[in-house]
């Protein structure tokens, strides 16, 4: 379980903590369309397809603390990280997750509506989330009750992001209920180059996520590949990322530069971080074995959207 010193650790850093071992925390591209300052590049590239809204967005995990990769370019404190999986975690039921997640929301943008500069109509909408974005920290998919906790988002009417590192296949290959888009991230084209940048726990890492990709085209919901790229890491091997992108199938693919905050800053330099003209010409390169159709970008994220045609 969650220390009292990590649960300390938590909530200095905006999380509200839910049950167990779930937590929330207000995305800030949620408090900058609260206050009228933009909205982030998932509600402008997704919202004709699931109604995306930055405000109304709940960015969540059932699995604070759990996963099995230590990623180098994270911005979360890794070295807090509890265990690789949740075999030993008692877990809390998903209705009850849902239900303390959304209070624990609540009660995060709370002093949201005494400041001038916010949207009171958008700030009441924001009580009632639209969108859940299963990711935030730790790993989701090594919560069991998975498929479960999709359901609860559903039957309040709300789309489900689901996003994954692809270590737990057969936990995806289990889920009875699917999320609205599935996301798998993929930072490293080869075996090597992943262990360096991923810092895999498992020590079949690569077969766990090769599987994970070669399932992913069974999946009927919209499904996106992310690819999370570093200067000098990982911008290149183009034909070999294209190849495991062809074997997943995906609806979408995400090329964002790795962004130099939180205790990413303490692994890494910020020359690692690319400029987005950088990511627009790595976009290029890799789309040129995919055939995708370059359907947007978010300069401020320094992200790409490559689409099916």
């Amino acid at each position: 379980m969650i220390s009292s010193e990590q649960k300390l650790l938590m909530k200095k850093q905006g999380y509200g903590l839910v049950g167990a071992h779930s937590a929330v925390k207000v995305c800030e591209w949620a408090k900058k369309s609260l206050r009228g300052e933009g909205v982030c590049y998932k509600e402008k590239f997704y919202k004709d397809i699931h109604g995306i809204e930055s405000h109304r967005c709940l960015q969540m995990t059932p699995a604070a603390y759990f996963c099995p990769n230590r990623c180098i370019y994270c911005w979360r404190a890794t070295d807090k990280t509890v265990a690789n999986s949740m075999d030993a975690v008692q877990e809390d039921e998903p209705k009850e997750i849902v239900e303390k997640a959304i209070i624990a929301q609540r009660k995060l943008i709370s002093g949201f509506n005494g400041l001038e500069c916010v949207d009171k109509e958008k700030w009441k909408e924001a009580q009632n989330p639209s969108n859940a974005a299963i990711s935030l920290t730790g790993e989701p998919t090594a919560y069991s009750k998975l498929s479960g906790l999709i359901d609860e988002f559903k039957k309040r009417n709300m789309s489900v992001f689901l996003v994954t590192n692809g270590q737990f296949p057969e936990k995806l290959e289990a889920l009875s209920s699917e999320p609205s888009q599935l996301y798998l991230s993929i930072d490293a084209p080869t075996k090597e180059l992943y262990k360096k940048l991923d810092v895999p726990q498992f020590p079949d890492f690569w077969e766990r996520l090769n599987k994970t990709i070669d399932i992913l085209p069974q999946f009927s919901c919209k499904k996106a590949v992310r690819l999370t790229i570093l200067r000098g890491w990982n911008d290149m091997h183009e034909k070999e990322y294209a190849e495991l992108i062809q074997r997943a199938q995906p609806d979408f693919v995400e090329v964002k530069a790795y962004m130099h905050v939180g205790f990413s800053v303490y692994r890494l330099p910020i020359d690692a971080m690319p400029r987005h003209s950088e990511i627009q010409e790595f976009a290029k390169r890799l789309n040129k074995h995919l055939g995708y159709e370059f359907k947007d970008e978010d300069e401020r994220s320094r992200v790409v959207l490559l689409s099916k045609k």
